[in-house]
């Protein structure tokens, strides 16, 4: 993308309705829900020649007070501001390496085939599976793409009944997929993965244009599935990265103790072991 800054704040712009931000539509008919250029800079304390060349890549170097005004116009999270000013500023960040991304250490993958209670895989920043344990090995079996997520999620048609909440699932895979993409510049295969997808999933393209951005595997987060085999579950995901390895995450799955999805899991395990 020769544009990435302007691009960005074009997308949030769209998103951004004057209701929003406290500005009244009186005989307004506008031919998209968003802000103008010329509402965006006002609020921002901004000329609009000045917000207009930002969109248009012809300003490069906005100051972080400029980004942070523009960053509460827009109503940016954390995780959105952060990349705003890292679209700003590629230069001043430490370029992420991508060698050995690919590699999984013995001991991690010891540990994973250790857990006979939960499935486990390691990701990387593509959300490529590198190296999964056979419980999770299980719970994605029949699935095609399962190589990697963001194919499974939109290239899979199965995966809207895998997945009972596949519309916040695309959502958040995607907006990782934008995170990683201004992260890790030097990685051909993230564009190349962003246009296979384009071109194959009207779905994609639709949630790529909005530019949410968000890490997928951050924190602890709850997911739904539907195996076809043992039937509905909800695990509780908990994401550790592999401090060594710049990129991978470590992630394991549990379901709460005494829970119907832990009943699940344990007829999964049961099913993986008569398959073996």
């Amino acid at each position: 993308m020769r544009n990435p800054l302007g691009q960005f704040l074009r997308a949030r712009r769209h998103l951004t309705t004057p209701d929003r931000v406290g500005l009244t539509r009186v005989g307004d008919h506008r031919r998209t829900p968003g802000l103008r250029r010329e509402e965006v800079a006002m609020l921002a304390g901004v000329s609009i020649d000045y917000y207009t060349r930002l969109e248009q890549g012809r300003q490069r170097h906005p100051s972080d007070q400029v980004l942070s005004a523009l960053a509460r116009v827009l109503q940016l999270d954390s995780e959105a501001t952060e990349h705003l000013h890292h679209l700003a500023h590629p230069l001043t960040r430490k370029r992420r390496s991508i060698r050995g991304v690919e590699q999984v250490d013995s001991t991690t993958l010891r540990l994973m085939d250790s857990w006979d209670h939960a499935p486990a895989r390691v990701v990387n920043h593509r959300l490529d599976v590198l190296a999964q344990n056979p419980l999770n090995v299980a719970l994605y079996e029949g699935l095609g793409y399962s190589d990697n997520l963001i194919r499974l999620t939109f290239l899979d048609p199965a995966a809207r009944e895998f997945y009972p909440d596949w519309e916040q699932e695309a959502r958040d895979k995607v907006a990782h997929l934008h995170a990683a993409l201004a992260a890790y510049r030097d990685d051909p295969a993230l564009p190349e993965l962003v246009e296979e997808l384009s071109l194959a999933s009207e779905d994609f393209r639709q949630k790529w244009a909005r530019y949410d951005v968000g890490c997928w595997a951050c924190g602890h987060r709850t997911r739904r599935f539907h195996h076809r085999a043992v039937g509905a579950m909800t695990l509780r995901f908990q994401a550790f990265a592999v401090n060594h390895v710049a990129g991978q995450q470590l992630i394991v799955s549990q379901a709460e103790p005494g829970s119907p999805s832990e009943n699940a899991v344990v007829k999964l395990a049961a099913l993986n072991v008569s398959h073996r």
